[in-house]
């Protein structure tokens, strides 16, 4: 069979790179797809020879993962120098905004025994512009993905984000040059201009590159298959399956740019200055055009199918309309609004039963991500209250914003671990670790991360030399830090990372396995946006982000992520047994507006 760097795929059809498409071709191809799942009592075969299991293999045979084609990784490269430019710029924000210039500096180093800064504004400042910035980075992916999946495809809106956040990088370059650095209101100004470009670039660029990572796969694979190991074993290549690992090894490389680009940056803003840690990035940031040009014509692309928001909304306005909104989460509710069960259909209803299915299904995806700003809520601390946080201790010649970098570290090694040895342990048991147990976990997790910082804000406290006043500079620098190494945060980083494996990956697997698929953009921004939330109830924790109430900061976000996941596996555990069955649903093939405009054009030419 043909892998993806020498296929063009449009609508789950394939064709040779470069051709033209013939729409009313694809239509037809589309109509005679298989289901993912043979009903027959004999396995089916594909027009490529594969053959597709039988509802009782699906049962019976083992399912194993796919493999993973090099087109995918230039993806993951490309995130990765992009995950690079942005923590390695963020990852100085709280200093460049919270700390003042060191006496004699006109960068903000201070050399090995100092502490860079630059504006002075203090923690609770620092934290509501860092809160800021999350916030607008995560709103901005609603808006690209659905540009991506309305006007422009997945491929142009990415390279449209990239110019964006290009701009802004440069302009977040200028705020830190020495000469605007020395005037804190201007440099402030220049830098959140800087932030507005900088996060709209990243939230369209966020919204659309990891649902193309995985339809690299899904569009040349796109169905479960039965195969015999050299074994002779016989088992089902499940595209979901593989797709999760695709997922996993995608975050794998998040976060070696992350790790990469946040301990050089801090080092860059301790010995040389703001302005390099800004500028070193934004050189890199560049890696990204360039990649995704050179492999431009290798690329798996599904074509922009119009507004098909509009017609979700009408299709769900027309079911509250005539069931009433209490039969929402009822069968029913769906079965009557299929197009053959309506006699008279209204104008909007021009797709088929299947799509409506694929509706019903994102509207659940969509129900899960809106728990998410609960587990956001924890995750948030990491960069922004934690950083504080490790300034308060003996760091020994650390910069205070490079522990943070435990997080990415620990990833690199529970990625894996958790994908070659953990997940296929827990397999092995029969136990179904499905999206909604895993999520759930993690919320859990993301709990205990909590409550270990709110342990160690206490003993700060008691041992810092200024007591409640530990994060006092002139107390700090006058009497010394308590005798706690700032290593002392490791179990905090440590359990945000393991709960991130459990929910943050498997939400992005979620997101692209449930949406309907033209409307993954959108539904990808949806998990993306609901972090803009969580960023916005941290606003309302401003009050607690400063000493001596820290401890009940930290406090009171682990009761908080307890609650959450106890809440969202009672919301979600019916969910959980419908795992294989949503999987499972029949392609739509609604092609959208676009295709149905081309399809007019071609008949009427």
């Amino acid at each position: 069979m043909a892998t993806g760097a020498d296929l063009d795929i449009v609508e789950g059809t394939q064709r040779p790179a470069g051709a033209t498409v013939d729409p009313e071709k694809n239509r037809s191809a589309e109509k005679t797809e298989p289901p993912h799942y043979a009903d027959d009592a004999e396995s089916l075969s594909g027009p490529n020879g594969e053959v597709y299991p039988t509802a009782e293999e699906t049962e019976t045979l083992r399912h194993v993962h796919g493999k993973v084609n090099w087109l995918i990784y230039t993806i993951g490269i490309v995130e990765m120098a992009e995950r690079f430019a942005y923590y390695g710029t963020t990852a100085v924000f709280v200093n460049f905004i919270a700390m003042p210039l060191p006496e004699g500096s006109t960068t903000g180093a201070a050399g090995t025994d100092g502490q860079a800064g630059a504006l002075g504004l203090g923690q609770q400042v620092s934290f509501s512009v860092v809160m800021f910035n999350t916030f607008w980075s995560y709103f901005m992916p609603l808006l690209g993905g659905y540009l991506a999946d309305t006007y422009w495809g997945r491929y142009l809106t990415i390279q449209y984000a990239i110019v964006i956040a290009i701009i802004g990088h440069i302009i977040i370059v200028v705020a830190a040059i020495p000469s605007v650095i020395s005037h804190p209101n201007g440099a402030l100004g220049c830098f959140i201009v800087g932030l507005l470009f900088f996060g709209a670039g990243v939230g369209w660029f966020k919204a659309n590159i990891s649902p193309l990572v995985a339809e690299q796969y899904e569009l040349t694979q796109p169905r479960a298959t039965v195969e015999t190991l050299p074994s002779g074993e016989r088992v089902i290549v499940d595209p979901v399956m593989t797709i999760s690992r695709v997922y996993m090894r995608y975050y794998f490389l998040i976060n070696v740019g992350a790790l990469t680009g946040q301990i050089s940056m801090v080092y860059a803003e301790k010995y040389v200055g703001f302005w390099l840690a800004y500028l070193l990035p934004t050189i890199l940031f560049f890696l990204c055009p360039i990649i995704m040009l050179i492999c431009r014509n290798k690329y798996a692309k599904r074509p922009p199918t119009g507004s098909v928001l509009g017609k979700s909304i009408a299709l769900v306005t027309y079911g509250i309309k005539k069931n009433g909104i209490g039969a929402f989460n009822k069968d029913y509710f769906w079965d009557s609004i299929r197009p053959s069960q309506v006699a008279d259909k209204p104008s909007f209803m021009t797709f088929d039963d299947a799509w409506v299915g694929e509706v019903r299904r994102g509207l659940k995806a969509c129900a899960v991500f809106l728990w998410y700003p609960i587990f956001w809520l924890a995750y948030n601390q990491m960069n922004s209250n934690l950083v504080n946080q490790a300034g308060s201790m003996r760091l020994g010649g650390v910069p205070n914003d490079v522990v943070s970098n435990l997080n990415p570290f620990a990833l690199l090694i529970l990625i894996p671990v958790c994908d070659k040895f953990v997940y296929p342990a827990i397999a092995k048991t029969g136990f179904r670790f499905t999206p909604i147990r895993k999520i759930t976990l993690g919320f859990f997790i993301a709990a205990l991360s909590m409550a270990i910082a709110a342990i160690i804000q206490h003993f700060i406290y008691v041992r810092s030399p200024c007591g409640y006043n530990a994060n006092d500079r002139d107390c700090y620098d006058e009497r010394g830090p308590p005798d706690m190494s700032v290593w002392i945060q490791t179990p905090a980083y440590v359990l945000i990372a393991l709960s991130e494996v459990m929910a943050s990956i498997t939400g992005l697997e979620y997101a692209f396995t449930k949406a309907p698929r033209n409307m993954r953009g959108l539904v990808n921004g949806v998990f993306w946006f609901v972090h803009a939330f969580s960023s916005a109830i941290a606003q309302a924790f401003t009050g607690l982000a400063r000493d001596p109430l820290l401890v009940w900061l930290y406090t009171t976000v682990a009761i908080i992520s307890t609650c959450g996941g106890t809440g969202f596996w009672i919301c979600f555990r019916k969910l959980d047994k419908e795992e294989d069955a949503l999987n499972a649903l029949p392609e739509s093939t609604y092609i959208g507006r676009n295709v149905e405009k081309e399809l007019e054009n071609k008949s009427v030419a």
